[in-house]
């Protein structure tokens, strides 16, 4: 970072927020395309895939989720991925171009008898040389440590929205309950994805809301997924009005802004954004995307037309820097052998809640 480059701040308002959201669209994407580039190359992305690993079933009532155990969507809820699944699945996205596998569990919480499991998947996926992130519910400070000791890179756990319009989206958990689990992930020394999603019915002040809280965190999250409302039918919020194109491109160039050194992800809603407007995005600042033809259970642009997009734009890959110490190859190796071990486990019981 310059001399002169943005100051990194905690102590934004919800007024200067809003103040910027309000702004002039040209003058709003020039700011945020100016801090941008004080941080990151412009023409890179970093391609992170993101896959089911326990699908339905949920006992949460997030009313946009299609997972949610409280609503009929013709979703079929399945088992937790036996973990040689996984790490094929993490294999493949590894040669179509992804840095980073996530893997996203329908859970409240894990229970105790699937963190093996899941403790085994991180390591196995991390030892193909990917970083790794995984989004499974709530978590306590001891899970949050197994899941640092086992080297997972990311944790997910998004705030959705603003604490004021947080109870008309999910009942079932508190936004406390949130942000304590963000402590936890801090305090094992992972690190934090975290954003929201556009277009469940908020105002203007929610959007400023959620920002400002995700900004005066005492660190920034390293990754915040800003997604665009996927309406599934059989969800409470599979009739609300769609969101403005223009005023979800403003909320990137305004998460540019306030996190500049974080990367901000086009998430969820790609499927439904022409190449104009995920031109747009990425003009505003956006510098990472999920691959692939899912995004857990909602449709995602195939990993073909993403690199026929990025060669139209000039856009490469971001490409993860990794480290050949003697100490880690030995890590690598014993990672290895333990899987030899240990690759006849599997998760044999579908879970009807967590």
């Amino acid at each position: 970072m310059t001399a002169t480059a943005t100051a990194i701040r905690h102590d934004w308002t919800v007024a200067e927020v809003r103040a910027l959201l309000e702004m002039p669209f040209n003058d709003l994407v020039f700011k945020a395309q100016s801090v941008h580039r004080e941080h990151f190359d412009p023409n890179e992305v970093q391609v992170s895939t993101l896959l089911s690993i326990k699908t339905g079933a949920c006992p949460e009532d997030c009313k946009y989720c299609p997972q949610s155990g409280h609503y009929n969507t013709g979703l079929e809820k399945e088992k937790l991925l036996e973990i040689e699944k996984v790490v094929a699945e993490a294999r493949a996205a590894k040669e179509k171009g992804a840095s980073r596998f996530c893997m996203g569990a329908a859970w409240r919480s894990p229970a105790k008898k699937d963190m093996p499991y899941v403790l085994d998947m991180v390591k196995r996926v991390k030892s193909l040389g990917l970083e790794t992130c995984m989004t499974l519910g709530m978590l306590n400070e001891d899970q949050a440590g197994e899941l640092a000791e086992a080297g997972l890179d990311y944790y997910n756990h998004n705030l959705d929205t603003s604490e004021k319009y947080y109870n008309h989206i999910i009942t079932t958990r508190t936004y406390q309950d949130r942000l304590d689990t963000l402590d936890n992930v801090r305090k094992a020394g992972m690190k934090v994805c975290c954003g929201g999603i556009m277009g469940m019915g908020e105002d203007l002040s929610d959007r400023a809301g959620l920002l400002v809280q995700l900004a005066n965190l005492p660190q920034h999250p390293e990754s915040v997924p800003v997604n665009m409302l996927v309406k599934v039918e059989g969800t409470p919020l599979d009739q609300v009005d769609d969101l403005d194109p223009f005023d979800f491109v403003r909320t990137i160039a305004v998460a540019r802004i306030l996190m500049p050194a974080s990367h901000v992800r086009l998430s969820a809603g790609r499927e439904n954004m022409n190449d104009q407007m995920q031109a747009l995005c990425f003009l505003a600042g956006a510098n990472s995307i999920f691959y692939g033809e899912k995004l857990l259970t909602t449709a995602n642009p195939e990993a073909d037309h993403d690199r026929q997009l990025f060669k139209r734009l000039g856009i490469r890959p971001e490409q993860r820097e990794q480290s050949h110490t003697e100490e880690e190859q030995v890590e690598a190796l014993a990672e290895a052998v333990e899987y030899e071990q240990t690759r006849h486990m599997f998760y044999d019981a579908t879970r009807e809640s967590a």
